[in-house]
């Protein structure tokens, strides 16, 4: 086993890490930005290293000061946690080169599934369904483009090949404006992401977000376990998540979970990881996969029993998983909340000092944040305080326990999104199950 960890993160999610190295006996280095010197693992951890200012560019996203954390504390790997250098592929090759263990998938594949049309490419050779499109970047041939939006379909969807979070996407309904919406798509894909590839698309117009988490090891070993329904989303963010998927039969379940652990084998993928997909009319379609532990990982845990942060360890120090397919059964319904400090209504970032912290309790329900009473939000990073999970026999039993939780919840000081969860809560699609990606913006659109 991995004898001391570097935590390349902040908030909710390392403290997570550092509670599952804790359980493994692994010592833990906690390195932060002079804006986080209060964080809970901060305080917790066996060292802790300053590794820069409050602008991520000068701290978690600072590659040679994370990797001289590690050498100052002898440690041997290094968790990037999700967000920040999570997904950099050149920061894993970093990681690698100094000698260090990279708790995540190896560089090569990072930087194939990080491309997504180099990614949609990989997937369709391993069996897995893709969204009818270019079948690769959008060259300048103006008339070939047009050619390839008639055979696709109307509308179709011009995407940032190194795209992500909502982020490089046109969404195009006549040939008039095809031209012109590839043009700005590739301008603001350069200037966003350093690559200005673009990629088409047919457009999905009543779709749900559906993923499978896998797990595989360095043997040649891949699972999964089973789907998460992401479909609860505002401006393409997660908003609400929960496993199972309504309406997805075990059947459903099995042979698109399969694909996607074949898919790992051929690939050889390591760690954790998750594929997403549209779903709609009983059809899945590829269209990314995140190389990484996902916010949403704990409705997976509760209803699967599978510590997935400590498998992403206990892989990362060479062993094989500790699983089997046969091992995985779906059991219960769970459901996420991602707790925001943010004004429900305008969804303004409201940072501050939280004078007043009490968490929700009872059967069922599971906290994971890094605040507490007197603990100051920082106007500097995602506004993202905590996630509650409620965990139920039913779905219904986890609706019901969620709204119990939510109104036990006090945070003091700040605003907080917790009027707009417990909206959905008592919403009635939403307890009816199957809302596509755009209903709650529409819902939020419409009050």
């Amino acid at each position: 086993m991995l004898d001391k960890v570097v935590i390349a993160n902040r908030g909710e999610i390392a403290l997570r890490i550092l509670r599952a190295c804790r359980e493994l006996g692994i010592k833990t280095v906690a390195v932060h930005s002079t804006a986080d010197r209060d964080l809970k693992h901060v305080r917790l951890a066996d060292e802790s290293v300053c590794i820069g200012g409050a602008p991520s560019s000068e701290s978690y996203l600072n590659t040679p000061a994370i990797i001289s954390a590690a050498e100052v504390t002898d440690a041997v790997g290094i968790h990037p946690g999700y967000g920040f250098l999570s997904e950099n592929a050149d920061f894993a090759e970093r990681v690698e080169s100094s000698g260090f263990v990279f708790i995540g998938p190896r560089a090569e594949t990072i930087r194939l599934m990080g491309d997504k049309v180099s990614a949609i490419k990989a997937m369709k050779e391993a069996g897995i369904p893709c969204v009818p499109g270019s079948d690769g970047p959008l060259g300048e041939d103006a008339e070939e483009n047009l050619r390839l939006a008639r055979e696709i379909g109307y509308p179709v969807i011009i995407k940032a090949a190194g795209g992500g979070g909502g982020r490089g996407m046109r969404v195009v309904h006549s040939e008039a404006a095809l031209l012109n919406a590839i043009s700005l798509t590739k301008a603001e894909a350069g200037a966003a992401f350093g690559n200005s590839t673009v990629y088409m698309e047919k457009f999905l117009d009543d779709p749900r977000h559906i993923e499978i988490q896998v797990l595989a090891d360095e043997h040649g070993n891949a699972i999964h376990l089973g789907e998460r329904d992401c479909s609860m989303q505002r401006r393409h963010q997660k908003v609400v998540e929960e496993s199972p998927a309504p309406g997805l039969t075990p059947e459903q379940r099995e042979e698109i979970g399969e694909r996607c652990a074949e898919a790992c084998r051929r690939l050889g993928y390591r760690g954790a990881g998750t594929f997403e997909f549209l779903y709609q009319d009983g059809s899945f379609y590829f269209i990314e996969m995140n190389t990484r532990v996902q916010v949403e990982h704990p409705v997976t845990e509760m209803v699967t029993g599978v510590d997935i942060v400590r498998e992403q360890l206990r892989i990362a120090a060479g062993e094989k998983l500790g699983y089997r397919q046969e091992d995985i059964r779906i059991i219960g319904h769970a459901i996420e909340c991602r707790i925001n400090a943010e004004d429900p209504k305008s969804f303004i970032p409201s940072p501050g000092t939280i004078t007043q912290y009490h968490a929700p309790g009872g059967p069922g329900i599971r906290v994971d944040s890094h605040i507490y009473n007197g603990y100051f939000v920082p106007p500097n990073y995602d506004s993202m305080i905590g996630k509650l999970i409620a965990y139920g026999d039913t779905r219904e039993s986890s609706i019901a326990r969620m709204r119990t939780a939510l109104s036990e919840v006090v945070v003091g000081g700040i605003k907080t999104n917790i009027p707009l969860h417990q909206d959905i809560m008592n919403d009635a699609a939403f307890q009816a199950g199957g809302t596509n990606i755009h209903y709650l913006e529409k819902k939020l659109s419409n009050s």
